[in-house]
């Protein structure tokens, strides 16, 4: 049996498209370059920092300007001493973003 890391294929190209976005504009929400997206969109091997920030910012629509460090400090904090009211928070939050306002 292999042991290869199964890399998941982004299409940073494609994403910024389907955005209608200009590679200025796409890539400097992340706080990439023009110049650097380009070499992305072109083939270059991307980071896994970067394609993690792509993912949040352009896929999960995350505004990551208004993330704070407290914020994550809470949630992990809650995720260790309370697993389970985490869990229940986490679902109720998801269900609450599915319904319509």
């Amino acid at each position: 049996m292999s042991t290869a890391k199964v890399v998941e294929k982004v299409d940073p190209r494609e994403i910024r498209r389907k955005l209608g976005m200009n590679q200025q504009q796409f890539w400097s929400k992340i706080g990439v370059t023009q110049s650097g997206g380009s070499r992305y969109e072109s083939g270059r091997n991307m980071p896994k920092p970067v394609r993690e920030l792509l993912r949040l910012v352009h896929v999960e629509q995350i505004d990551i300007q208004r993330c704070k460090r407290e914020d994550f400090e809470v949630a992990e904090y809650l995720k260790a001493e309370d697993p389970e009211l985490f869990k229940t928070l986490r679902k109720a939050a998801r269900n609450k973003l599915k319904k319509p306002a």
